[in-house]
């Protein structure tokens, strides 16, 4: 770990007013005391608030504010990138917050890395061929798998054919063209996997619980042969 990586490790565990002693700095760290002492030096010495004493323990006065992250030019591609597929690719809710995100970016570089964030040369092309409400459901989908919260939806398959299944949403999966819903089906008591824009409606319906068999992980097993 770079230095600077860990005093800003060791600022965040100290905000808050939370008394942490060297050795459990330490120990967080995978460094010595010795080390966690000369790092809470330098952060004093540059007049971060820390007050305490070795052996003791130290604790940051509640009110100072982290100097912003700098990020390089190839972290910023990566960022802005990334942004962009969301805003064209995305949920709405999720568009929404890659804008906020690139405006939160903005606001925080130094003038010389801002005009890096307008120069990106990578652009992503919206999809107006995707029909019905994928957004939504892609937003709604990945929260109720965080939920764990089971769904009804009506979906057509490849053939236009239309079902009903009521399925334990595992995730959502981006295939370079299209959004799926991994599910656990109930109908079909099997994993299914479900494109967004092929659902006509979705409903949400009551908790559930992980069960052996049914869980992401025994999908991804699944599929890979085991």
């Amino acid at each position: 770990m770079r230095r600077a990586d860990r005093l800003f490790q060791i600022l965040q565990y100290l905000r808050g007013g939370r008394l942490t002693t060297a050795a459990q700095l330490a120990e967080k760290l995978e460094v010595t005391k010795r080390t966690i002492y000369r790092d809470i030096a330098h952060l004093i010495g540059s007049g971060v608030p820390i007050e305490g004493e070795a052996g003791v323990g130290y604790l940051m006065r509640d009110g100072y504010d982290l100097p912003p992250l700098m990020f390089t030019t190839q972290e910023i591609v990566a960022l802005v990138s990334g942004a962009r597929i969301l805003q064209s690719w995305g949920g709405r809710a999720m568009a929404a917050a890659a804008q906020e995100a690139l405006v939160k970016i903005d606001t925080v570089l130094p003038e010389h890395l801002r005009a890096e964030l307008g120069q990106v040369s990578v652009h992503v092309l919206d999809i107006p061929w995707h029909g019905g409400d994928w957004r939504d459901y892609l937003d709604q989908i990945e929260a109720a798998s965080k939920t764990r919260t089971r769904l009804r939806i009506t979906y057509k398959d490849e053939s236009g054919r239309p079902s009903e299944r009521d399925v334990r949403p595992l995730g959502v999966w981006f295939w370079g063209k299209v959004w799926t819903a991994v599910c656990w089906c109930e109908l079909r008591n099997d994993f299914r996997m479900f494109r967004l824009d092929r659902i006509a409606t979705l409903t949400e319906l009551d908790r559930f619980r992980h069960e052996k068999g049914k869980t992401l992980q025994d999908f991804v097993v699944c599929q890979q042969g085991g």
